[in-house]
């Protein structure tokens, strides 16, 4: 049937399917029914057609097992909104979620062969079985399911791959430190006393800026120490105090002499060498003692970590963190105690071996450090919220009574890492045996105040002791953040390397790494021999 309409609006013309015509003359005169209003009557009820025809669709799609014709769907579906009431669609949405909340255990997948692997393929299945609301549903389940246990077991494997990576001593350095230790037993130009004699006195002088490096990593701290002259303004000022264990001091000892960095000042000095250390008891020994002996019965190593299908991967991963051998390393204790290492010294910039030197760092000792021991850079505040994220409770279990009862869970943390250490203050206070007691009272409770690394004990002991400097000065996450520009982290005074992505293991970030190796001589003979790659 076609409907025609004059130009005047006079005539209305209706053509049926059998060719027949017929008239409908409109009185122009007529003031029951005008030809205006039954025009705009005829598109109202066209436009209301093409409503019905679409709920009724919805309907079908839907799946709604009630059959309605259009007026009784559009009833339906107009009622509770002419009535101000939420619309009900029926049970669908509820029936989904009733088949999602049931659990699905890992048994119930496993074998299975039929479970779209993709979401193209679930797509392509959905539509050639025509399924209802509960079997789409189903379906979905199952391969959300499967496809989290896949991604729970690559992320834990993930970590525990980097974990090994992390903590094994990679071949290059184990050839470097057997090369150089060969070194120093048949040339005499590898045994250089360092400093030399008429330089010795300034090691006490404190006019000079004072750096101390404890690290049993010979390659990296050639870095540390390279890009600290490198860019220094004043590099006849620089002395540095390099602290190594008893296996290293030979091999480290080697490389610096035969890699001065003159016009600075290098010693390189072992924990043997120190009277203090050598006699009698060491606090910092007997709590290593205790810290290895707990965590060896308390961890169960890292073979029942990944073996426990019900934590989550990052707790999973934060545990394995803490088998690591640095957290358990005297390199990491020792700082707790500079005064008496260098007690003739009033003030020390402290670095670790993970980090790299941008700029002059002669401007620390201009900062007032307003009484405090330490001056570090806060991590609570900043863009990444990933890294600059950590306060107290990111470190200190607070569901523990000891802690909850001592620190507020809200309060910033700080870094380790390159730190301004006023000694002077420091030996007025007792910083040094708070660190030790709350280390004894941590290793007494199962380690339940907290699970690794020498920080937390370190945000205990310097409470109400830290000096807030600029961020400026120490950037950090770059061994755990791979979204760190490189600019960004290029604008730093120095970069932290902290993380398992160390700059010199296969693992570290590739677009990072560069600001690292550029202080690497890879023309070096060492270096070539053990062949230690720059990128």
């Amino acid at each position: 049937m076609q409907l025609h309409i004059s130009p005047s609006l006079r005539h209305v013309t209706v053509v049926t399917g059998k060719g027949l015509r017929e008239f409908i003359k409109v009185k122009v005169g007529s003031r029951r029914f005008s030809y205006q209003m039954m025009f705009y009557s005829l598109l109202f009820f066209t436009f209301l057609l093409r409503f019905v025809f679409v709920l009724s669709t919805v309907d079908t799609i839907d799946g709604d097992p009630s059959p309605c014709s259009s007026l009784a769907c559009l009833g339906k579906r107009l009622k509770p909104k002419l009535l101000g009431r939420r619309v009900e669609t029926g049970n669908v949405p509820e029936a989904m979620y009733q088949v999602l909340e049931q659990p699905l255990s890992e048994q119930e997948l496993k074998g299975r062969s039929d479970i779209p692997q993709t979401l193209h393929d679930f797509m392509s299945e959905v539509k050639k079985s025509k399924s209802d609301a509960r079997e789409f549903a189903q379906k979905l389940k199952e391969m959300v399911t499967l496809m989290e246990q896949r991604t729970r077991t690559a992320k834990i494997q993930e970590y525990l791959y980097r974990h090994v990576a992390s903590s094994s001593i990679p071949k290059q350095l184990h050839c470097l430190a057997l090369k150089l230790a060969h070194e120093h037993s048949i040339n005499a130009a590898a045994r250089l006393q360092l400093p030399d004699a008429e330089l010795v006195p300034t090691l006490v002088d404190n006019s000079y800026f004072h750096f101390v490096l404890a690290s049993d990593n010979i390659l990296a701290a050639s870095v540390v120490a390279k890009s600290l002259v490198q860019n220094s303004l004043r590099p006849h000022k620089i002395v540095l105090h390099i602290i190594t264990d008893r296996k290293t001091y030979f091999p480290m000892q080697a490389w610096f002499s035969m890699h001065p960095l003159s016009p600075a000042i290098i010693e390189v000095k072992a924990l043997h060498h120190f009277d203090w250390l050598s006699k009698g008891k060491v606090p910092v020994l007997e709590a290593m003692e205790k810290d290895q002996r707990v965590r060896s019965q308390f961890r169960g190593g890292s073979s029942v970590i990944v073996a426990n299908n019900d934590e989550n991967p990052v707790v999973v991963a934060a545990k394995l963190q803490a088998l690591s051998p640095k957290y358990n390393s005297l390199m990491n204790h020792i700082r707790i105690h500079l005064p008496e290492l260098f007690p003739s010294l009033n003030k020390v910039v402290f670095l670790d071996d993970d980090i790299v030197i941008q700029t002059d760092l002669s401007p620390l000792w201009d900062i007032d450090m307003d009484g405090k021991v330490n001056g570090a850079v806060e991590t609570c505040r900043g863009e990444d919220k990933f890294v600059m994220s950590k306060k107290f409770k990111s470190y200190l279990n607070f569901s523990n009574p000891i802690i909850a009862r001592h620190f507020d869970p809200e309060e910033c943390a700080w870094a380790y890492g390159m730190n301004v250490f006023d000694l002077a203050a420091w030996r007025k206070t007792n910083i040094s045996s708070t660190y030790y007691h709350w280390l004894d009272e941590n290793l007494k409770s199962d380690l339940s105040l907290w699970q690794l690394g020498t920080l937390p004990p370190g945000l205990i002991a310097f409470h109400g002791h830290v000096q807030t400097i600029d961020p400026f000065w120490h950037m950090l996450g770059l061994g755990y953040q791979e979204t760190t520009s490189f600019s960004d982290a290029e604008s730093a005074a120095v970069v932290h390397f902290n993380g398992r992505a160390k700059p010199w293991l296969d693992i570290a970030f590739p677009h990072l790494r560069p600001l690292w190796a550029k202080y690497l001589d890879s023309s070096d003979r060492f270096i070539k021999s053990c062949h230690i790659r720059a990128s």
